[in-house]
């Protein structure tokens, strides 16, 4: 069976990148042939682990016309300058647009090759009506990584699939009710394995791990922390932010105006992550919206309680308020520094509740749980298109 895992760009730190990952490598092991196919340039060597090439993952970058610097127009300093500039665009006319469609005509290319039986859409963007224009509809899944609310800001497109995946079930009414054409199923993110090493509840950690940027929130937690630093029985404890992008100086600056640099530690992503989980003995999330984190399952997967800010979709499907974290009213501060600070003052409070975050991620996100979900996708698509073809065999 031949699977086309399509996103963005393969090579960040990300959650949607790590799903294509986790996902890819999956595949492989079930005997699967992979590709997973990026539509940006590789810029970096990416941060996550890809079976070798001997266990069926290939990988192909866009290599297209991102060379065309020639193409900007510096701004002018006159009028005359303003009607030249118009003068040249028009006269570029042509070459931009063969730029912008030539991303098509490459995908099209891997398209007819690789002739894929299922192919799984991961992007975020509204490339989606170009990209999959010349290929059959019903082989395509697209899955959301978002709410609806960000969905929807993003203008992802998802008119044009006749198949799409929500990762939690709580925005299937809105959805169906904008896509009314579309086949919607729930299939989760999982996570490769259950880790067996401990964490130490004794560790004085708190851990947060995200991309810096708006979304995640990181702010906010900066503010939540103060307000955790001003109760002098905590001085012993840090806060560990894992991390890299476009907001880290400002984050920064503001760690440093607030002089919490000496309980702020900011650390850049890492391929061992592992071992910034189990260092930690709290996870915390402040994001202002999620679709279904990684990061928040994978700290669970070690055991580690949670808290996050129960924003629409994401925290409230993972976490089980009080029992394996907390789940805090978004926006209230306070509240959630408070919970944070019974957290770090109780122990046994933190060793209960990672526990059952650890049951948790093991009965509703492991690999075996969620792999059947797609499998069983597969095969209900291959009934309709008439296959006889059968996939549950590779579960």
């Amino acid at each position: 069976m031949r699977i086309l895992l399509v996103c963005n760009n393969v090579s960040l730190f990300g959650g949607i990148e790590r799903v294509v990952c986790n996902l890819a490598n999956a595949f492989a092991e079930k005997g699967c042939e992979v590709v997973v196919y990026s539509l940006e340039p590789q810029k970096y060597n990416g941060f996550y682990v890809y079976n070798s090439v001997e266990r069926g993952i290939n990988f192909i970058w866009y290599q297209g016309c991102h060379r065309a610097g020639f193409l900007k127009f510096s701004k002018p300093k006159s009028l005359a300058g303003k009607f030249w500039r118009e003068v040249k665009r028009l006269l570029v006319f042509p070459v931009l647009y063969y730029f912008k469609s030539d991303k098509s005509r490459k995908f099209k290319k891997v398209l007819k090759k690789f002739n894929p039986h299922i192919v799984i859409d991961n992007i975020y963007t509204d490339d989606a009506k170009k990209l999959f224009k010349y290929f059959a509809k019903e082989k395509v899944i697209r899955v959301v990584h978002t709410s609806f609310d960000i969905h929807t800001k993003f203008n992802s497109g998802l008119s044009n699939f006749c198949q799409i995946v929500l990762l939690t079930p709580q925005e299937m009414g809105e959805f169906k009710q904008k896509y009314p054409q579309a086949n919607f199923h729930i299939i989760p993110n999982f996570i490769p394995e259950i880790p067996k090493q401990n964490i130490d509840y004794v560790n004085k950690v708190v851990l947060s791990v995200g991309r810096l940027c708006d979304g995640k929130g990181f702010f906010r937690l900066i503010d939540i922390w103060e307000i955790v630093q001003k109760d002098s029985r905590f001085g012993e404890w840090k806060l560990h932010i894992v991390g890299d992008g476009l907001l880290k100086e400002q984050i920064q600056e503001k760690i440093k105006a607030k002089n919490l640099q000496d309980s702020i530690i900011l650390k850049p992503f890492t391929n061992q992550i592992e071992q910034e989980y189990l260092q930690a003995s709290i996870y915390v999330m402040t994001s202002h919206y999620e679709g279904l984190p990684m990061v928040l399952i994978e700290a669970e997967s070690f055991g580690l309680p949670c808290i996050a800010f129960d924003v629409k979709t994401g925290p409230s499907d993972i976490i089980e308020n009080e029992k394996s974290g907390f789940l805090i009213p978004d926006g209230d501060l306070e509240g959630y520094a408070e919970k944070l600070k019974a957290l770090m003052q109780n122990q046994n409070l933190r060793e209960s509740m990672g526990k059952r975050a650890k049951e948790i991620a093991q009965e509703k996100f492991s690999k075996e749980v969620i792999m059947k979900k797609w499998f069983e996708l597969f095969e209900r698509l291959s009934i309709k298109r008439g296959s006889i073809r059968k996939f549950r065999s590779l579960y």
